[in-house]
């Protein structure tokens, strides 16, 4: 299994499933798994799990020179600042003589050694989702394994390393596609690594039906190959946090949390905020969460004149989400394309109301929960106000959200994955 990062270095849900997953497998029996993230960094759960950094794998020098070679080939990860008006000839020699330098000392003395991962999310990304499928290729060649499954696009180019060196089976799992992301304007390098993942794959996983849509529309791929298994969420843990959490006043905590990007709809949250805001006054807005349209999200909220109503607390992990839920008494996820929403089954987990868009993969699995349009602000402002003027409305709510949720267990996601792999390798599951 092929994944981006692993808990609790995450930096939102993709991590958050992958571990959810993996456990869940880890418990069932019949699945031996080595999960692969670019990067270890020791403080990680890997109770059941074989966790493998990339960056740990030895590789021969034949297999870093020409890794080094093929990302010199890249303007763009030239070590050595190359200049917008150079000419193509004077780019040519440049390059030889860079590789001349490069074979002539890894012939001396490169035997074997190891390829460097941040495994974050920065300006090398691209350069890393290479090296990472030159790290799956020597992996799937020394692990002994029946299925390939990569998480995302990310790691598609790994899986189909790893399925050319082996020849066993791959399957892909969508967390989210670049529609989700970008809208109608995808970029092209990440539309293309999702397309030619999903062409290859022997099976793919979708985490909502909202998603096996947006890939049978927008990628072309056969329904038949495609099966949703919807994201699940823990056991609810006996914390006390969960219980109460002094919130430091007596007025109402609206929240949003989640990455401050465009599919997330932050937009929809301030400007719903301030029609709220013209009928009542005892109410706080959270925006908890970071991403590059924070600052945007800021100046809204100042011209708006809402601003001393409105908190921005970063990204949050770990205790301090919890801390978040059990001051919140609603939460909102305007989504404008979510593949699923796991959050959402956090907070109902925690016994706060929910709001969520009609665009999104959780709204399939959670009838307790007021649905709107994520472009409807009058709808979204006005489903707030009631939620918190009418207390036994979002106490209801709590209530038979919480049964819906209990049914969505990690445990029983795996069972539908055990069953995926068995079939694609030819076997019956046990």
């Amino acid at each position: 299994m092929f994944g981006w990062e692993f808990p609790p270095n995450i930096s939102g849900g993709l991590g958050t499933a992958c571990y959810g997953l993996s456990k869940g497998l880890a418990s069932l029996g019949g699945v031996d798994m080595t999960f692969v993230v670019p990067k270890v960094y020791g403080n990680e759960d890997k109770n059941g799990i074989k966790l493998i950094g990339a960056g740990d794998v030895e590789l021969s020098g034949k297999t870093l020179l020409k890794q080094r070679l093929l990302e010199m080939r890249k303007p763009h990860y030239s070590e050595e600042q190359i200049s917008a008006y150079i000419t193509p000839k004077q780019y040519k020699k440049l390059l030889e003589k860079k590789t001349r330098l490069v074979i002539g000392k890894g012939e001396k003395t490169i035997s074997s050694g190891k390829l460097e991962f941040a495994g974050k999310y920065g300006s090398s990304l691209f350069n890393e989702i290479s090296r990472y499928a030159v790290v799956a290729s020597e992996i799937a060649r020394r692990e002994p394994h029946d299925v390939v499954h990569a998480h995302d696009w990310l790691t598609y180019p790994a899986g189909i390393a790893a399925k050319k060196a082996s020849g066993n089976s791959l399957i892909v799992h969508v967390h989210s596609t670049e529609f989700d992301r970008s809208g109608e304007n995808p970029n092209r390098n990440v539309y293309e690594i999702e397309q030619k993942g999903m062409e290859i794959a022997d099976k793919i996983i979708t985490v909502s039906d909202f998603t096996r849509n947006i890939v049978i529309r927008n990628y072309n791929i056969n329904p038949s190959k495609i099966i949703t298994v919807h994201n699940a969420v823990d056991s609810a843990i006996n914390n006390p946090l969960r219980k109460s959490q002094e919130k430091g006043t007596n007025d109402k905590i609206v929240t949003f949390l989640g990455r401050i990007t465009k599919q997330k709809g932050p937009e929809f949250f301030v400007k719903s905020a301030y029609k709220v805001l013209q009928k009542m006054d005892n109410v706080r807005f959270v925006m908890a969460g970071s991403g590059e349209m924070m600052e945007d999200m800021i100046k809204c909220a100042a011209r708006l004149k809402i601003a001393d109503r409105f908190h921005f607390t970063g990204f949050l992990k770990g205790d301090d989400v919890t801390r978040m839920y059990a001051m919140s008494d609603l939460y909102v996820m305007p989504s404008v394309s979510e593949p699923f929403g796991i959050s959402t089954l956090e907070a109902i987990q925690n016994n706060v109301p929910v709001i969520i868009s009609k665009q999104s993969g959780v709204s399939e699995v959670i009838t307790h929960a007021i649905k709107v349009d994520f472009w409807d602000i009058d709808a979204m402002s006005d489903a707030i106000y009631g939620i918190l003027n009418y207390p036994s409305l979002g106490k209801y709510m709590v209530k038979n959200g919480n049964k819906e949720v209990n049914d969505l267990r990690w445990i029983r996601a795996a069972e539908k994955v055990k069953e995926i792999y068995y079939h694609v390798a030819g076997r019956k599951a046990g």
